[in-house]
């Protein structure tokens, strides 16, 4: 049998209507107006979840996408950072050494050779704030002895390295340790 294509005749045209201005009272009902009753979100935005362990003719059955046994076909939190299957973890295997302190004392370190652009006879954190050698007043200041001291001055810190200490003793000038 040979099939033959109906053919289907053309509608007349209808003529273009002429948009005539909207009288007020029906220009209220002509608004589409958007609120929260008729927004929707757009497709594909919400995707369906996937059913598990629902028989084997749903092709999520038995183990339900899992595979088969082991920590991560259970419920519950997978492997800890660092897990390493059977093998000795790295941080068990690293030697633990020392002590680290949870409240370390942190110095502001100054040189022997940037203070001896100073001109003052008294050399105190106060002063070394003032000049823009360290940042704060209320953490301890400790002296280093790099550089060559020039000139006797009298140094008031927190703390001084021993090399320090004999520098400045050797040029005359004096230590005085703050007690913070």
């Amino acid at each position: 049998m040979l099939k033959t294509k109906k053919t289907v005749k053309a509608e007349p045209k209808a003529e273009k209507s002429v948009k005539q201005p909207i009288p007020a009272q029906e220009a209220d009902k002509s608004v589409y107006k958007i609120g929260l009753h008729n927004l929707r979100a757009p497709f594909g935005s919400h995707k369906k979840r996937k059913l598990l362990g629902r028989g084997a003719g749903s092709g999520h059955g038995k183990t339900s996408t899992r595979g088969s046994k082991g920590a991560t076909s259970r419920s519950g939190p997978g492997v800890y950072l660092g897990h390493e299957g059977g093998q000795s973890p790295l941080i068990r295997k690293m030697p633990k050494r020392g002590f680290n302190s949870r409240t370390p004392l942190k110095y502001q370190v100054v040189n022997l050779e940037s203070l001896v652009k100073i001109k003052e006879d008294i050399i105190n954190p106060s002063l070394l704030l003032e000049k823009g050698f360290i940042k704060s007043k209320s953490v301890p200041v400790k002296i280093l002895g790099n550089g060559e001291l020039k000139a006797a001055k009298t140094f008031q810190a927190h703390a001084f390295s021993k090399k320090a200490q004999e520098k400045i003793k050797n040029t005359g000038g004096k230590v005085e340790v703050i007690n913070a």
